[in-house]
């Protein structure tokens, strides 16, 4: 074990001759109780520290003590979430957030948890939890240390530990909610209609609510504490010490534009990504090239991390969250992999009928079983004795609601909260990876998120495995709650080396973009989800990297910023031959059918098309999902460009009159609309008019504080094109709320021609000159070299950190 926390900083900046790069390097030496040997921290003149260690121990303690120096609040927030302690500094309102921490919270073996994701994964974890640990003490004794945020909040940071690394609260995990919604929905139009309106695949899975099941019950009360904890921390103006408190309206403005991420998910708008691995056949050096983007929530600072990590065994660069260990998307000396969701359904919603005489038991099989209680204390801001909770647990995990009027209860069994669950931590193994061989083995570990890995290597190979914890559902689709009797039992979980996967495939590319990755005749068809993507990135994706070109890294630049709207070229044609009267339209529609389909933020017909593809969809879901459903059911594109295409008589008694009314319609209503967004001069108007597609980052205290605090915290805004359906994915939103902030283009000829972005920069401390200063290089499209050799690293050198042991680094040894 480490012994004891930092007992002092000598801090030391000389200004030395620069590289051609700079005219001035700093250079800094801390003194660390807790080091092994020294440790030498490179910054570039991009942010992204390049750790050098004498032995791995070092390495990790030192990849926490920088990244939590880097991103101190970030690490708080996390903190705070996973532990269940936001109520201590926010009050009764966060209480219900607390209790889902704690209902949905790891207790199993740690020692077995953290061992699952490395051979060493405890001494790993641990090293790196110290030195996280050893930056917060230093704090404690240089409160000028904390970012603003601290000051603005009036709190300080908290102590970690290996239990708070492997949270499953940013698990990418929304399934429940899902069925839920199908439930819902079922119980008020029917299986069938449910079916018609979705897209579910493989094959045609069963809707039908199991007769046990009264779907009048199935209420959003259900989710409460579900949806609780797993979403982003919401601050109000009196969580603000009083200087710098902004005022409620301006909050009551602004508070709703801040993005949560489960509830994203819940509609497809976010959780997505982009990968793919092109062989040396299309490629101009005969190398493979690695691209990965994945998309996920916009915010200050960025959720990926840039780290290079250096020590015998490891040489490891790329992106991972900040607050874990390792890289989850990056290279080695042997060849680099990147992830994009691949969707699985790993939870169950179970509906039990409770005893009459003890609510605390529920049926199961013949008997009433007992229900496992446990008593959580929680401090509450403002209030002098801790508030105590009772969380109730069945044999299938834990009670997320109880109907007592009813005699029902509702419990979540989620495979995430079995061993080996933590996101991203199985990546520790990936680090290490010398082959495909080895690289699929660590593979086998990744058990959440459900991911589509890609691979390239330096023997010129590609290859790709979907990983995830999958339940085998004998007897149902998963897509339904369903008692928890005992007649619906998972039958364990599919090996992950059973996933899809392919090696070196004949067309010498491979691609995922959240679509529908099942091979023909699968195997293991009751260990899938139903639910997939939309498929328009995907078969962009597929034309351009299918098209016999030899490609470059600049093409893949090109390529992650694509943005040719699918939806659009299937659309725009309908109109084609459709009798208008109004010319003002006619010329919109001449303007539309010469236009080449791309949604750049200077285009006056993406503009058009957008507004017009919005109102298109309104009108469709009114058209066809019933009333009753429409909260519950989200339109896939797909099915709406099936149904304009071959019309059917809920168009009307002429199909094609009422499709062709429609069109019309919808383009007229867009028209109007941007007239009165922006302006009646149809030549000024550009789709990426800051009134219209945007990007403004908001910081999670950006509409709490005062005006000049705000521009402070908040980073933005820009201009952007594309769009939820375009490869540059920049969400169906005016304000680009998701889409990919981190990028990583590797090149296995050499690995120093490897780019990548973050936005909006590698620091989250709102003064330093990190936080924003990669935002406008993101904004316009542009990449920052990923340098690997040392020698490369140190022709960009802005900062050297030496660490150096402190004279108490060996007691107890």
């Amino acid at each position: 074990m480490r012994s004891g926390p930092i007992i002092g900083i000598v801090l030391t900046i000389i200004a030395i001759s620069g590289t051609a790069s700079f005219a001035h390097t700093q250079s800094e030496s801390l003194s660390v109780s807790g080091l092994l040997e020294p440790v030498e921290i490179l910054t570039d003149r991009w942010g992204i520290a390049h750790i050098y260690a004498e032995n791995e121990s070092d390495l990790f303690f030192a990849q926490g003590f920088n990244a939590a120096r880097d991103r101190l609040f970030q690490f708080e927030l996390w903190r705070r979430q996973a532990t269940g302690t936001t109520a201590e500094i926010l009050g009764s309102r966060a209480l219900a957030r607390d209790i889902g921490a704690r209902l949905h919270m790891f207790r199993g073996d740690l020692e077995e948890e953290l061992n699952h994701y490395h051979p060493r994964g405890k001494a790993i974890i641990e090293a790196f939890v110290a030195g996280i640990n050893a930056y917060i003490a230093e704090t404690e004794r240089q409160p000028d240390l904390l970012p603003i945020e601290f000051e603005l909040l009036g709190i300080t940071p908290g102590p970690w530990t290996p239990a708070i690394v492997i949270s499953r609260h940013q698990g990418l995990v929304s399934n429940l909610t899902r069925e839920i919604a199908y439930g819902r929905a079922v119980d008020a139009i029917g299986a069938g209609e449910v079916s018609e309106l979705s897209w579910f695949r493989p094959g045609n899975p069963s809707l039908d609510l199991d007769p046990a099941i009264d779907g009048s019950l199935l209420t959003e009360d259900i989710l409460e504490t579900y949806r609780a904890f797993r979403r982003p921390i919401r601050f109000t103006p009196d969580d603000i010490a009083v200087e710098y408190r902004g005022n409620q309206a301006a909050f009551n403005r602004l508070a709703s534009l801040i993005p949560s991420e489960l509830d994203l998910a819940e509609f497809g708008d976010a959780i997505g990504s982009n990968n793919w691995v092109v062989g040396g056949s299309r490629t101009l050096s005969g190398y493979p090239l690695m691209a990965n983007d994945p998309h996920r929530v916009q915010q200050a600072p960025s959720l990926r991390y840039w780290v290079h990590l250096v020590a015998p065994g490891w040489n490891v660069i790329g992106g991972g969250e900040p607050t874990l260990p390792g890289v989850s998307i990056g290279h080695n000396e042997y060849g680099a992999w990147g992830l994009t969701v691949f969707g699985q359904d790993n939870e169950d919603l179970y509906v039990y009928d409770t005893n009459p005489e003890n609510a605390q038991q529920y049926r199961y099989r013949d008997s009433w079983e007992d229900m496992r209680v446990i008593e959580e204390r929680f401090n509450v801001e403002g209030e002098l004795a801790k508030t105590s909770m009772e969380l109730k647990f069945t044999r299938h995990g834990p009670v997320l609601y109880e109907d007592v009027a009813n005699r029902k209860a509702y419990a979540l069994r989620a495979a995430w909260m079995d061993i080996g669950s933590a996101p991203y931590l199985a990546s520790l193994r990936m680090d290490q990876a010398t082959s495909w061989e080895e690289f699929r083995d660590a593979c086998r570990y990744s058990r959440l998120p459900s991911e589509n890995m890609v691979w390239i290597d330096t023997d010129k190979n590609i290859g790709y495995q979907a990983v995830g914890v999958s339940p085998i559902r004998p007897n149902w689709s998963g897509l339904v709650p369903v008692p928890g009797d005992g007649r619906y039992e998972w039958d364990g979980y599919l090996p992950i080396e059973d996933l899809p996967h392919v090696f070196n495939p004949e067309a010498d590319y491979f691609a995922t973009a959240n679509n529908f990755m099942v091979p023909e005749n699968y195997a293991y068809m009751n260990a899938l989800h139903y639910t997939w993507g939309d498929e328009m990135r995907a078969v962009r994706l597929a034309e351009v990297l299918g098209s016999g070109r030899r490609h470059t890294l600049v093409d893949m630049m090109q390529l992650q910023h694509d943005e040719l709207s699918v939806p659009a070229r299937n659309l725009v044609p309908l109109l084609d031959g459709v009798t208008i009267t109004d010319t003002r339209i006619v010329a919109v529609r001449r303007k539309l059918l010469d236009w080449d389909f791309v949604l750049d933020q200077r285009s006056t017909e993406a503009a058009i098309y957008v507004a017009w593809e919005r109102q298109l969809l309104d009108r469709v879901k009114k058209l066809f999902i019933p009333q009753a459903v429409q909260e519950l059911l989200s339109l896939n594109m797909k099915r709406v460009i099936d149904w304009l295409s071959a019309p059917d008589g809920r168009f009307g008694p002429d199909p094609l009159d009422g499709r062709n009314a429609l069109l019309v319609d919808t383009l007229s209503e867009a028209i109007s609309n941007l007239e009165s967004r922006l302006g009646l001069d149809m030549t000024q108007w550009q789709y990426g008019d800051t009134r219209y597609k945007h990007i403004l980052i908001r910081h999670p205290l950006g509409a709490t504080v005062r005006s000049d605090l705000r521009d402070q915290l908040d980073v933005g805004p820009v201009s952007r094109g594309g769009y939820g359906r375009t490869v540059n994915n920049t969400g169906n939103s005016d304000n680009q709320t998701s889409g990919a902030s981190f990028r990583i283009i590797a090149d296995s000829e050499n690995w120093d021609n490897s780019v990548g972005t973050n936005s909006p920069g590698q620091s989250g401390d709102p003064d330093n000159v990190h936080y924003r200063d990669l935002f406008d290089l993101w904004a316009r499209g542009q990449y920052f070299p990923i340098f690997y050799s040392r020698e490369k690293v140190e022709s960009v050198v802005e900062q050297t950190t030496k660490l150096e042991p402190a004279a108490t680094s060996f007691v107890g040894r």
